[in-house]
């Protein structure tokens, strides 16, 4: 597998600094599992970090805080310190980093129909942005539409292909409020992605538009 479209290094800062949503955070960590030169890039990046932490003036301490971890540690409500859900095994299609928020594999996916045979599932993220798996049959287009905010798509199998490119396995689009593009499936093999948005697109044909409370994008 040949990773052509990569994160932007803004990306990669924000993620490697933790100053990123739940659902941009999933992508990122999704895409640096199947991308050894966005993995080698985020490694350098954390590097530069621990440098600059190096350098920072020390905070002292209250007496009270080894006390206060320990309490935290031994409490008896242990729900908020449980992960969301747990990882199963090894998946074909999804990597790692998803697996735990489908609670299993592909088969696991909850898909609700979102027209002309595309599928999604919104997975449980914070609300500042989110994150879906869409299911596309191969050959069908997603409608035109622009942005309100940025919205990312990494593609898990299959490819499609929009102004911007072409996107096979692995590659990851990062379109902003300058992109209108209209995704296709590639023909050869059905489509999956995962894509994140921070805001609502902007469907410029008028049944998009009516569905589009409906189906949470």
């Amino acid at each position: 597998m040949t990773v052509k479209h990569h994160l932007t290094d803004d990306l990669l800062m924000a993620y490697s600094a933790g100053d990123l949503p739940e659902a941009v955070n999933l992508i990122v960590a999704t895409h640096i599992s199947l991308c050894d030169e966005c993995r080698a890039a985020l490694g350098t990046y954390d590097s530069v970090g621990g440098a600059v932490l190096e350098t920072c003036d020390n905070v002292p301490m209250s007496q009270s805080s080894l006390s206060t971890v320990l309490d935290m540690i031994h409490t008896k409500d242990t729900e908020k310190f449980e992960p969301k859900v747990e990882a199963p095994a090894k998946d074909n299609v999804l990597p790692e980093p998803l697996l735990g928020y489908v609670k299993g594999g592909l088969e696991n996916v909850r898909w609700r129909s979102a027209g002309m045979g595309v599928k999604q599932a919104i997975l449980p993220t914070t609300k500042d942005a989110t994150a879906r798996l869409l299911y596309i049959p191969a050959g069908t287009a997603i409608p035109d539409h622009g942005h309100k905010g940025m919205e990312l798509t990494l593609v898990l199998k299959g490819a499609f292909q929009d102004e911007d490119g072409y996107f096979g396995r692995g590659d990851i689009e990062v379109a902003s409020e300058d992109l209108n593009h209209r995704p296709v499936a590639d023909i050869s093999e059905d489509c999956i992605c995962l894509a994140v948005t921070d805001a609502p697109l902007r469907f410029k044909g008028l049944v998009p538009r009516i569905a589009q409370p409906f189906l949470g994008i």
